[in-house]
C-alpha cells in the first residue's frame, strides 16, 4: 500500500546552482547530499514540513540522469511514493500489469530501498517506490 508521496525528484545540470536556488525558494538549506555510485548520481535533499525535494545531477556521462538531461533538459524527473512493503507492492503492481524497470529493490539515496516503474505504464511519469531501510 502506498502511504504518501515521499519526494519529487528534479534533474539539474549544476548542483551548486540548484542548491542555491532551492535554498532561496524554500527558505531552508539542503539537509543531505549523497552520491549513489550505482546510478551515477549526486543527490541533494530539501525538506519543508513533510514535503521533500530531491535534486539529482549526473556524476558520469553514462548515468540515467545524464541521459535524461541530454534528452529532456532540467525539470521533474520522478515522483516517489513511500510504501510499507516494497516486495508486496512489486508483486501487486506486476499483477496489475505495470512494467518495472528494476524488479529487485536496490539501495537508493536517503536510506531507502527503491524500484522504478516504467513511464510507459504511468502516463509518462517515472514512478519510484521506496521503503525505509530498517
Amino acid at each position: 500500500m502506498v502511504n504518501k508521496i515521499e519526494h519529487i525528484g528534479i534533474a539539474v545540470k549544476n548542483m551548486n546552482d540548484a542548491n542555491e536556488l532551492f535554498e532561496k525558494l524554500l527558505g531552508v538549506p539542503s539537509y543531505k547530499e549523497e552520491t549513489v555510485e550505482s546510478e551515477g548520481v549526486l543527490t541533494s535533499f530539501f525538506q519543508t514540513g513533510t514535503n521533500k525535494i530531491e535534486l539529482l545531477t549526473a556524476t558520469n556521462p553514462e548515468s540515467p540522469i545524464a541521459k535524461f538531461l541530454e534528452k529532456k533538459g532540467e525539470g521533474i524527473h520522478h515522483i516517489a511514493f513511500d510504501v510499507e512493503d516494497i516486495h508486496a507492492e512489486i508483486s501487486r503492481l506486476k499483477n496489475e500489469g505495470f512494467v518495472l524497470i528494476n524488479e529487485t529493490p536496490k539501495k537508493g539515496a536517503d536510506n531507502k530501498l527503491v524500484v522504478f516503474l516504467h513511464p510507459k505504464n504511468t502516463n509518462g511519469v517515472l514512478v519510484e517506490l521506496c521503503q525505509e531501510i530498517k
